[in-house]
Order: structure tokens, then C-alpha cells, then sequence
């Protein structure tokens, strides 16, 4: 129960756990490209006050904060999980409680780090107790999703988890049965895999994630090739 990766073998269970989880601090974003549409917010930071400011669902009755994003403005790659927990809607960021430490690890493995990619949730309050965002919850606070993904201009789209999958790429199938395969959209290619707390609880998952994160980076890869 081994694979290998360059020269490092690692058994499934210890997997992205060997690598130290990153120190480094990182900004919210201030840049951002045009839409081009005079509704829309023309930069992430409009976005994100307009964001502070909603009311739309019950979520933000229960929330300390609205968790809006984190990253670079002009990713090419952007992350997409399901919702801020407790250390989130504390310090007003997305992944830096124990899952987000996990995806610090798997972004290491594939030489990768945060300030390279832009990371974000489906609902950008946290839901009580972390339970898991309604279908009406997820799809009123998708437009802002939807808007940071027009500023952002990310050409590839990796969802973690169930929620963020079927959001947006296909609300009938399972995680299991959508993860690791390629669907393209709007000229972005989105995949899906398993949620980083999901490896917590199921340390088994983190070898399918391995697999579907080599895609990712094979195919991040290819699109740096172009841009050079």
C-alpha cells in the first residue's frame, strides 16, 4: 500500500501528512479584472463589501463574519469548498482551521502554495454547529460565488467536496462518482474531489485525492507552458 511520488513513498494513511503545513500569512486580495457588465463589482474588494453587507439568508444571523475569499486576484487555479467552520468565521478566512491545514499539505505536495491559487466556499457565512448548507442557502449565496469567479478568471476549478460539486458541476451525482473526472463550462475545467476534513475523518480518501490532484497539476502545469 505504497506509492510514490518523485522518491518519496508514502503509505495512504500518512499521506500529505509528512509535509509541514505552511507559516506564511497571506493578504486578501485588492486587484481584480473587469467584468465588463456596469451591475456587476468591478474589483474583489467592491465584491467583498458588497458581500459584508448581505442578508439574504438566515446564515449571517448566526455568523461573526462573512469568510469572502483569499488569494491571488488573477489565479489560474482556484479552490471551491463548501463553507467557513468555527476557526474560519473567527478569523475571517478560508481553510486555516485543521482542513485547511491539510489543504496547505496536498497544495505543497504538487508544488503549489496559497498565494498562487484563490480559495473559496459555496456560502461565505458559516452554517450553526458546521452543519452542511441547505440547497437554497447554497444557491443565494452562489451569485457571489459566481461574480468572484468573473473577476478572478480562473481557468481551472478544483470543488472540494460534495456540496461544491453539485453546485457546480452536477447537483445529481455523488462526490464518488464525480471526482477525478474533467467537465468543462464557460471555457473553465472544473474537477472535483474529496473535501480535505473528509480525509480527517477517512484517512483512505487521501489516495484518490493524491490521484485527482496529479491531474491538477498536470494540467496547471500545461496551462503555465502556455503563458510562457
Amino acid at each position: 500500500m505504497e506509492i510514490v511520488y518523485g522518491v518519496i513513498r508514502m503509505s495512504e494513511k500518512i499521506l500529505f501528512d509528512l509535509l509541514a503545513p505552511s507559516s506564511r500569512r497571506f493578504l486578501t486580495p485588492v486587484l481584480s479584472r473587469q467584468t465588463g457588465a456596469e451591475s456587476c463589482p468591478e474589483t474583489l474588494d467592491e465584491l467583498a463589501a458588497k458581500t459584508a453587507d448581505c442578508v439574504c439568508c438566515a446564515l449571517r444571523n448566526s455568523a461573526s463574519q462573512v469568510v469572502f475569499g483569499q488569494g491571488n486576484p488573477h489565479a489560474a487555479l482556484m479552490f471551491v469548498g463548501e463553507g467557513p467552520g468555527a476557526e474560519e468565521d473567527k478569523q475571517g478566512q478560508p481553510f486555516v482551521g485543521a482542513a485547511g491545514q491539510l489543504l496547505d499539505k496536498i497544495l505543497t505536495a504538487i508544488d503549489l502554495s496559497r498565494e498562487e491559487v484563490y480559495i473559496a466556499n459555496i456560502v461565505k457565512c458559516r452554517p450553526p454547529e458546521n452543519r452542511t448548507p441547505s440547497v437554497k442557502e447554497a444557491g443565494t449565496c452562489l451569485p457571489y460565488l459566481t461574480q468572484q469567479i468573473a473577476l478572478i478568471q480562473p481557468k481551472i476549478i478544483v470543488c472540494l467536496g460534495s456540496v461544491a460539486a453539485q453546485t457546480l458541476i452536477d447537483s445529481k451525482q455523488k462526490i464518488s462518482q464525480m471526482r477525478g473526472t474533467w467537465h468543462e463550462k464557460n471555457g473553465i475545467r472544473y474537477i472535483a474531489t474529496f473535501h480535505p476534513a473528509a480525509l480527517l475523518r477517512d484517512p483512505s480518501r487521501k489516495r484518490p485525492v493524491w490521484e485527482d490532484m496529479k491531474k491538477v497539476r498536470d494540467a496547471y502545469q500545461e496551462i503555465l507552458g502556455r503563458r510562457v
